[in-house]
């Protein structure tokens, strides 16, 4: 009978590979990024760390023995999930790894746009000395958090520290600590006026899609701004520049987009309101031992002593 397989498709420490083997003896135990190299464990894997398209041919169309897979990323909307789905193969996604830095993030996107950092250093490399009609701040404002996961709550918890009024919308509409009061999902029409700041932390389902277009715009302050670190989808990204020329809304700072790498031809690059940022906002030196040590080593204990899964277990219907 041949060994189970586990594939990490990363290069690992021999620290986190010799616990991994520890916690599953008897395993076959890999960690390699190249798929060629890889080939044959991946064909014959129970458990693959680290989802990616390059991999994905060789998974669905040679592998058979493939019962759980652990993301990299918070949201799975990028996996073959219905293929995935009808294998039974469950997957526990990266979700929470990324609330520091992506609460810093979102925090470095407000304070750039409503204290003019974004604006100052392009007169920078000018040398143009301009206070550029500065005069905002977010001391005390009301930010409206759609979507309270992990990264909301870090965000929410931040912006106590600011003084602000925090508004939030998660499904259950169940409060939360550091949340002022929680909306559902079908009351943003309600949130949305009272909000100067508009964060989006939503994963990207079919219910998410295009939650935000120009109607949504034309419910928001004049003076508001949006932050987007969910998935450029959930925005309707024509509308939100026809409500960012038309001044419906102030300014925006984006992490995601509808096409990445954002298009050169997008007004986006050169709007004087945008702040733009390359899909980074969950960068952070420390993602990888987060994974591995606050959600798969877990996860793995679990798995191999009773075959299931306890953490970030995502559900098929939900999307998330």
């Amino acid at each position: 009978m041949s060994k189970r397989t586990i594939v990490v498709n990363l290069d690992l420490s021999e620290t986190y590979l010799n616990e991994i083997k520890k916690i599953a003896p008897g395993w076959d135990v890999v960690a390699e990024k190249d798929p060629e190299v890889i080939s044959d464990e991946l064909k014959k894997a129970e458990i693959v760390a680290r989802w990616n398209k390059t991999i994905e041919p060789i998974i669905l169309e040679k592998n058979t023995n493939l019962k759980w897979i652990q993301t990299w990323s918070a949201g799975v909307n990028s996996l073959p999930l219905e293929a995935l789905q009808k294998r039974n193969v469950s997957i526990t996604s990266a979700n929470g790894v990324h609330a520091y830095p992506i609460s810093e993030t979102i925090f470095a996107l407000m304070l750039g746009l409503t204290r003019k950092i974004h604006t100052y250093v392009r007169q920078q490399l000018n040398k143009t000395w301009d206070n550029a009609n500065l005069k905002h701040e977010i001391h005390e404002k009301t930010i409206g958090i759609i979507g309270v996961g992990a990264i909301g709550q870090e965000t929410a918890k931040i912006a106590k520290a600011f003084g602000m009024n925090v508004l939030g919308v998660r499904r259950s509409g169940v409060l939360t600590k550091y949340v002022d009061q929680m909306y559902t999902p079908d009351q943003l029409e309600e949130i949305l006026p009272q909000c100067d700041i508009v964060v989006i932390t939503l994963p990207l389902t079919e219910e998410t899609t295009n939650l935000f277009a120009a109607e949504q715009f034309k419910q928001m302050k004049d003076s508001a701004i949006l932050i987007n670190i969910g998935r450029g989808q959930i925005v309707v990204e024509d509308d939100l520049i026809q409500a960012l020329q038309n001044n419906e809304i102030a300014g925006a700072g984006l992490d995601v987009f509808a096409t990445e790498p954002l298009p050169e031809d997008s007004p986006l690059w050169n709007m004087e309101n945008v702040i733009v940022t390359p899909h980074t906002a969950g960068a952070t030196e420390y993602y990888t031992d987060r994974v591995i040590k606050d959600i798969f080593i877990p996860n793995l204990k679990r798995y191999i002593q009773d075959g299931e899964l306890g953490i970030n277990v995502v559900d098929y219907e939900k999307g998330y």
